[in-house]
């Protein structure tokens, strides 16, 4: 029936909106969630390559652990603490840097800084390699300078996951699969380093800046359009004030100055003056940087507020666990490769169980989200450092594989696939909903950065029991020392997640009375 002009002029209350008016009216919601949407082959794609931003650090880490004494040898060095910085110095970066990169990320666009991180990470992966037709000095800065490409794609990958899907099974089994990929990317470091090191070992960056570069042109191609929260326009001074400019350096200044006075330690000794200047400088931008971000910043980097008991004690753990990681991975290493003369292949052969102990950890992570407390999995986590880092102390130098080394890589890898997720899924649920996007940032902040400093404390104890290291067994004794301190790491971080279990459980039985 043809209505009348006259009965078009008012519509009765009681009509239905057309869904032609809904959709006018309301924003369409599939591009919310961008990959909500995508066809299963395209979300391999895009998850894929957004994995390759953990891939590839963990590459960055396991190309050069198995190859330091080859690198050292070309450009001369044979002191443990010179050999160290080529492994500290580069997740010092990824650790100073972390939250910068994620701040980046959220003004402009995780996307953007993802793609520049991965170039950014190629060209310095071919100075690097370039490094061999200078010194070892430019080596050191070339492997500094690398470490700020996973500053960047590693927070905005996961920044990028989180807008991508809706919050259910899948973002979670995204974020597990995510971490899961370490140890892919570990063992890749270590085969593929050992293999180029045969030839030549500027290959093993050479390679690693192609393989980059192909990442960041097809990561521009993979990944979605994100979605843009529309912001209002502001000056350069607001702009300025929202990226936390003196926030940004006083804190990385404290954290570069601090950890390399730890770490030049081991080189020089504490008898040099410098040494003590850049830990007192450091202790001060610290305090500055605290000052800042507590009584001045609008937009601080790090809302110190926020943050109450749980997330220290989460800080502390995830502290205690990577920096003994960091500790047994460096140093059962030097045990093979100096002491029981094993080659690089081999090596890479050996750390072969991360892959099905990191798999089945990663999985397990999934499913036991939101089943299970996550204080329980954060336990798990610190009592299989504890006994992976056992394992490697008390492993006799030419002992078999299948005893001591292959139970120790077996089980330290649960370690590293449980506490991360743990301790991001801790922080999540302590910080106010505003906070909630720099939990995974700020954890991978304690993960690197503990795995730096824990590296250059535990090449002081080295230096101060070795005498000298000149034969074999003085070696030995001093890479003992320091594993025998990732030992008492680890046992700290069982014992404070034990309290931190403890302090939990009594606050729910006193909010229950």
């Amino acid at each position: 029936m043809i209505s009348s002009p006259e009965s078009s002029d008012v519509d009765p209350p009681s009509q239905a909106p057309s869904n032609h008016d809904i959709e006018a009216k309301e924003p369409p919601q599939q591009n919310v969630y961008p990959a909500d949407n995508l066809s299963t082959p395209r979300q391999i794609l895009f998850v894929g390559t957004i994995y390759t931003a953990m891939f590839t650090n963990q590459v960055g880490l396991g190309n050069t652990l198995t190859t330091v004494g080859i690198i050292g040898e070309c450009f001369g060095i044979t002191s443990q603490g010179q050999l160290s910085w080529l492994i500290a110095g580069y997740s010092l970066t990824i650790g100073t840097f972390i939250l910068i990169g994620g701040r980046l990320g959220d003004e402009f666009g995780n996307k953007k800084m993802f793609v520049i991180g991965m170039a950014w990470y190629s060209l310095w992966s071919m100075v690097a390699g370039l490094a061999v037709y200078s010194s070892h000095v430019l080596f050191v800065f070339a492997r500094v300078f690398q470490g700020m490409g996973p500053a960047l794609t590693l927070p905005n990958g996961l920044g990028i996951l989180g807008k991508s899907y809706s919050p259910g099974p899948r973002m979670n089994m995204s974020f597990a699969w995510f971490g899961g990929s370490a140890p892919f990317g570990a063992i890749a470091g270590f085969l593929f380093g050992g293999l180029f090191a045969l030839a030549w070992w500027p290959w093993i960056y050479w390679s690693q800046a192609i393989a980059l570069s192909c990442v960041a042109i097809f990561a521009a191609w993979a990944i979605p359009p994100q979605a843009v929260q529309p912001k209002q326009e502001q000056s350069l001074r607001e702009k300025l004030e929202d990226l936390d400019i003196p926030g940004m350096f006083t804190g990385v200044t404290a954290l570069v100055l601090f950890n390399f006075a730890w770490n030049q330690a081991v080189v020089v000794s504490w008898h040099e003056a410098y040494v003590y200047v850049c830990l007192i400088l450091g202790v001060l931008f610290a305090t500055a940087f605290f000052c800042i971000e507590i009584y001045w910043a609008k937009a601080p980097i790090l809302p110190l507020a926020a943050f109450n008991s749980d997330i220290a004690f989460v800080f502390a753990c995830t502290a205690t666990g990577w920096a003994c990681f960091g500790i047994w991975v460096f140093y059962i290493g030097l045990v093979a490769l100096n002491i029981g003369g094993n080659t690089p292949l081999q090596m890479a052969a050996w750390f072969i169980p991360v892959i099905p102990s990191g798999l089945i950890s990663a999985l397990a992570v999934g499913k036991l989200v939101g089943k299970i407390p996550a204080s329980w999995i954060m336990i798990t986590g610190q009592i299989a450092y504890l006994v992976g880092s056992i394992l490697a102390a008390t492993r006799p130098p030419h002992s078999i594989y299948w005893t001591y080394y292959f139970f120790s890589v077996l089980i330290i890898t649960v370690g590293m696939d449980t506490s991360f997720p743990a301790a991001a899924m801790i922080f999540s649920g302590s910080v106010p909903q505003q906070y909630q996007g720099m939990g995974a940032s700020v954890v991978m902040t304690v993960v690197n950065y503990s795995i730096s400093l824990g590296l250059g404390l535990a090449g002081t104890i080295e230096n101060n029991i070795n005498h000298g290291g000149l034969t074999p067994e003085d070696k030995l004794k001093g890479y003992r020392g320091a594993l025998w301190f990732s030992v008492g790491l680890a046992g700290l971080g069982v014992v404070l997640s034990l309290i931190y279990e403890l302090k939990t459980r009594l606050k729910y039985e006193s909010a229950k009375v």
